[in-house]
């Protein structure tokens, strides 16, 4: 199957055309999602006259529609007929134990936000700089943030060796996504999510049910202003430092060497830029764009600077952990930091 991905980089001006256009298809996208097409599809074949009626869809409208999902994968057309996919059956479907809903709905939701972005581009300033955040925002934030990241975790969870590690601190954790699924893969470990108290409500609820519960500890802060509690063997820092700018960051990995214990280990995940120009893996430069939009300081970074940061922040032992999962887009990157003893 070709799919219309356009060509990277460009080089004619068919290419530009191709990628400037882009957009016709993560509207396709967004459309389906809120007409909620892939749950009213559920695991039948439809033709699209049956499919028009629950959908409340012109029928033209939804044939033109579907043929654009099906060319995209995300619909297979047999005939007449339309059928989800497995991915659409599954993690785009309400009514399936699988669906990322909270995910699904904030990238909905940042569609408008991106065409503000000429705005943002010349004025530096996040959207609604001026505007508090409010407790239900952060609450569906995080319950988005699960539902992006939990088969990634495991993922992670199956790569790191923790075995000699009794206690973790998971550093602006959320939903405790990552602490859970080390936890399932360390029984000896103990582990502690730190965050605000609106993201820590969510993450009680999803550690509730989780065999490992009895095992993981809550702490309400803000990291960035608040002393850290305790001592640990592993501090996990993921998805943290693209939301801040370098000093900043220097600024926090010298508090977190203070919560180590001897020989512990920092381990930093995040989306890195990782060729010598700071520009590929592609998806992790177009993510310096969300930074823009909604941080006031916030961007993506090369691995070779977080770890000159991590040097300069004290820490002896700093190397790039590379082999995690078959992603191709930097989103499993890992850097490790020890600074062999404790104190500033």
């Amino acid at each position: 199957m070709t799919y219309p991905l356009g060509a990277y980089p460009i080089k004619t001006f068919d290419d530009f055309r191709h990628v400037a256009q882009l957009y016709q298809y993560s509207r396709a996208i967004l459309t389906a999602l809120e007409l909620d097409l892939f749950t009213a599809l559920g695991a039948r074949s439809w033709p699209i006259a049956a499919l028009a009626r629950p959908l409340r869809a012109d029928r033209r409208g939804l044939d033109i529609l579907c043929r654009n999902l099906a060319v995209l994968g995300l619909l297979v057309k047999r005939g007449s007929f339309y059928r989800n996919t497995l991915l659409a059956r599954t993690e785009l479907n309400r009514r399936s134990p699988a669906y990322r809903g909270a995910y699904l709905e904030l990238i909905t939701n940042q569609w408008h936000d991106f065409t503000q972005l000429t705005d943002t581009v010349r004025s530096g300033k996040p959207l609604d700089a001026d505007e508090p955040e409010s407790s239900v925002w952060r609450r569906n934030f995080t319950w988005a943030m699960h539902h992006r990241s939990r088969e990634q975790a495991k993922t992670v969870a199956r790569f790191l060796n923790l075995s000699r590690a009794r206690t973790l601190l998971d550093l602006g954790g959320g939903p405790g996504t990552y602490a859970m699924a080390l936890l399932a893969a360390n029984p000896s470990l103990r582990a502690t999510v730190a965050d605000r108290p609106a993201a820590l409500k969510v993450a009680r609820e999803i550690a509730a049910t989780h065999p490992a519960k009895a095992r993981l500890s809550f702490a309400p802060l803000d990291f960035m202003l608040d002393a850290l509690p305790g001592r640990y063997d592993v501090v996990w820092l993921s998805n943290i430092i693209h939301i801040y700018a370098p000093a900043q960051n220097v600024g926090l990995f010298r508090k977190i060497r203070k919560a180590l214990a001897p020989g512990g280990r920092l381990l930093i995940h995040d989306s890195f830029l990782t060729d010598p120009h700071g520009l590929n893996p592609i998806d992790t430069t177009a993510f310096a764009l969300t930074m823009l939009l909604f941080t006031d300081t916030g961007n993506t970074y090369a691995s070779r600077d977080v770890m000159r940061w991590l040097r300069k922040a004290g820490y002896r032992r700093v190397r790039l952990l590379t082999g995690i999962g078959t992603r191709k887009d930097g989103e499993n990157g890992l850097i490790e930091a020890s600074s062999f003893k404790a104190g500033p």
